[in-house]
């Protein structure tokens, strides 16, 4: 998906139109526009300059993401700073000063209005019931508050002159229709001093038919809701903004045993780098020397720092705590972890959830539909015997309380902190989607090896035979294995190393068909394998093929060794369940979901497997390419989530509703899965679930303020329930729903997520 940066959009409407004119250009497959972030993601063929022209045909800016913050030095350092440039708030600043130079001028107008109309301060004596000049005075007050405010006025009417209308149209028809009836009262005020007429007539036109304090009021408030709005919106993006901060600005490269300090953006592939403790590590590398603890909270939101040491990888803005590290670089700039999470954070937040498609119909018809309701509550006040000036108001109130922003926001401000708080706890959402689905699964499938058990076979039984003893079969069983490949032997061959049994030279090492080996020792035939194999070969008693037979229910693997064709002892090997599987699993159950095992390890282990995580139903004996068969069978009965290591379980993973992949570590690019879980804990599809439902929650609670308050509003404004609401009133109301939509959105950050 290409972004790119959109500039001037200040609604849902402008939103809605953006999409509609690039989705219209030749080759675009699909589009999403986030009013949020003011970006767009674009799939299809279409080049860049013919989408960045339809942008502007619509009457708005475009540029490709992150072209313009490129061009510096700091942006080139890892591919991140250019996302820190774009996310900086440089409306607020800009808002603020003219929110500031319109109260000053505000004041005055007030004092006029209000201080001295109704509570008699003090004016200049020229004033004293000259109400021509007064009206005139409020005249330039509000022209001069109008112009600070420009921006709504050329947007708005240019957008109406498209015949495309969005907020800032609303905005500028209200001020400009007050503006407009109030020159029209001094003109009548003129031409009534001008005849004659008695002082007392002038005095209550000039009190009750003047608007021009609502002509300068309107945009001061919409100016207060706009920054409010700002502010909030900046607060959604904290998590992303401060994932771009952690990226390291400098690294230490070692070069012929020189150290040089450079830009991290210097940093190549393959260059040799050195991290002390307390430092940063610069970008991704492999640990070429030196042990330490490194804090990778930052990534995965583990506080607890993992021990790494030569040969094992480190990634970019991790922080090294006690002792020096000589690293080689692997990944450098936008490929390293870092970026990659970033860039999927923030590629999460330009697509679309499929709830957002309700604000999307309406906010397309919104301000259109407004602007007709508008005209006939005007006319119908008319043709009810109410004066021009009031029949204005009220129309002009139902103009400026029509809220189309906050339809727009409800959505992308809860997904931008829904994926914050997942990126925070290294829940990685790869689209708005997968946000939202998630949480409306039905059933939730888990491959068995490296998903709820380790993936790590380790040895839970040994059993000599009568007349030989534990360390003996060890030591044998140390000696046969240790040049064996398979993963089991490696599970003895670490287990032995562990318990210092020393390692004893064999002769004539070879693997046989059918799940055995052979090796010699001193001209004695050594033999390990299945029971299959050794029953083939050596003489077993009952007693050990029950022994063998009662492990295998245990949901263990049964190695039998023997000597000179006598069976010596079983050795059993299992691949242990997670510390978090069974308490995971009881989480998703008590979530309401079913959850199911599915794994190509034979019915018997699986279903051992299967009885100490407590998984509803269990699916074994499938091959690789027969898991989406699987899942599909699955998907008829509800919403599937598939969880999987991200390679071998790929087409499980795309098949299901959402894929889950976990044991991703630092490769978080995966294809095949919408959701990527740093920490390898089965714990976090918990979580994910949780905080997908939380966030649903939230975006609903959004879309129904936005639909309540402009549900009421309009026809409060509209005088449908007998109050005169006053275009001023109506403005702040309008100022303050979409600040109120933001600031539900930041109230999920409050969700404790479940584990």
């Amino acid at each position: 998906m290409r972004q790119f940066i959109v500039t001037g959009m200040s609604c849902a409407a402008c939103q809605s139109k953006v999409e509609k004119f690039v989705s219209n250009v030749e080759g675009v497959t699909s589009v999403s526009v986030s009013l949020l972030t003011n970006s767009m993601g674009v799939e299809g063929t279409a080049t860049d300059s013919d989408i960045i022209s339809a942008v502007e045909k619509a009457g708005y800016g475009a540029s490709i993401k992150g072209a313009n913050a490129e061009k510096t030095q700091s942006a080139k350092a890892s591919g991140t700073y250019a996302e820190e440039d774009l996310l900086k708030d440089r409306e607020t600043p800009i808002l603020k000063r003219r929110l500031l130079f319109s109260v000053i001028f505000l004041i005055v107008l007030m004092y006029i209005t209000m201080g001295h109309n109704m509570l008699h301060l003090p004016l200049p004596s020229y004033f004293e019931n000259n109400f021509v000049a007064l009206a005139i005075t409020q005249m330039l007050i509000a022209i001069i508050v109008m112009l600070i405010n420009g921006k709504f006025f050329t947007s708005g009417f240019t957008s109406l002159m498209q015949l495309s209308p969005n907020m800032d149209t609303l905005v500028a028809l209200g001020s400009s229709v007050s503006f407009a009836w109030s020159l029209y009262v001094v003109y009548k005020m003129c031409g009534m001093l001008a005849n004659g007429i008695p002082y007392m007539e002038l005095k209550n036109i000039y009190h009750d038919e003047l608007y021009f304090e609502s002509a300068a009021m309107i945009p001061a408030l919409i100016t207060i809701g706009k920054m409010l709005e700002a502010m909030s919106k900046g607060r959604t993006t904290n998590a992303l903004k401060s994932l771009v901060k952690l990226a390291p600005k400098t690294a230490v490269l070692i070069n012929n045993g020189v150290e040089k300090k450079v830009n991290v953006d210097e940093v190549k592939v393959g260059d040799m780098f050195i991290v002390r403790p307390g430092e940063s590590i610069p970008v991704d590398g492999k640990i070429i020397d030196g042990e330490s603890a490194v804090n990778e909270s930052a990534l995965t939101g583990e506080s607890v720092p993992v021990d790494k040491k030569e040969g094992d990888m480190v990634s970019a803005a991790t922080i090294n705590q006690n002792g020096v590290l000589w690293c080689k670089a692997t990944r450098v700039g936008k490929d390293t972890t870092l970026s990659q999470i970033i860039n999927m954070v923030s590629e999460a937040a330009a697509t679309k959830a499929p709830i957002a498609r309700i604000a999307d119909k309406v906010s397309g018809v919104f301000v259109p539909a407004v602007m007709g309701i508008a005209l006939i509550v005007t006319i119908g006040w008319l043709i009810a015997g109410a004066d021009v000036s009031e029949a204005l108001a009220r129309g002009i109130s139902v103009l400026v309380i029509s809220c189309p922003c906050a339809l727009g926001l409800a959505t992308p401000v809860a997904i931008m902190v829904g994926n914050g708080m997942g990126a925070r706890r290294g829940i990685l959402y790869k689209t708005s989607e997968a946000l939202e689905l998630t949480g409306k699964a039905d059933i939730c499938v888990m491959d068995k090896t490296g998903t709820i058990t380790t993936g790590q076979p380790v040895v839970t039984d040994i059993c000599p035979v009568e007349g030989m003893d534990k360390e003996a079969l060890l030591s044998l069983a140390y000696a046969i294995e240790y040049k064996s490949e398979h993963p089991l032997a490696k599970a003895i061959v670490s287990h032995a190393s562990e318990a210092g049994i020393e390692l004893i030279e064999v002769d004539d090492f070879k693997a046989l068909p059918g799940n055995g080996i052979e090796a010699t020792i001193d001209g004695t035939v050594l033999l390990a394998g299945s029971l299959k194999f050794i029953g083939g070969r050596a003489d077993i008693d009952a007693v050990y093929i029950d022994k063998a037979d009662e492990l295998s229910t245990e949901g263990k693997t049964p190695l039998l060794f023997a000597s000179d064709r006598k069976l010596v002892g079983i050795i059993a090997v299992a691949d242990t369940l997670r510390e978090d599987s069974a308490e995971a699993i009881s989480g998703l159950k008590a979530m309401g979901l079913k959850t199911v095992m599915l794994t190509g390890d034979n019915e018997r282990t699986a279903r051992a497997i299967a009885s100490k995580a407590d998984v509803d139903e269990v699916i074994a004996g499938v091959l690789p390419e027969g898991k989406a068969d699987a899942i599909a069978k699955l998907k008829s009965k509800g919403k599937v989530i598939m969880v999987g290591d991200g390679i071998n379980d790929a087409p499980a993973l795309t098949s299901a509703d959402i894929g889950i992949a976990i044991g991703a570590g630092t490769d978080v690019a995966i294809d095949s899965a919408d959701i990527v879980l740093m920490n390898s804990n089965i714990s976090d599809v918990v979580s994910a679930v949780d905080l997908s439902r939380a966030t649903l929650k939230n975006i609903k609670e959004n879309l129904f303020w936005a639909f309540f308050y402009n549900l009421i509003c309009i026809p409060l404004a509209a005088g449908l329930f007998g109050l005169r609401l006053n275009p001023m009133i109506g403005a702040a109301a309008m100022s303050l729903s979409s600040f109120t939509v933001c600031m539900n959105a930041l109230r999920l950050n409050l969700h404790g997520i479940k584990r």
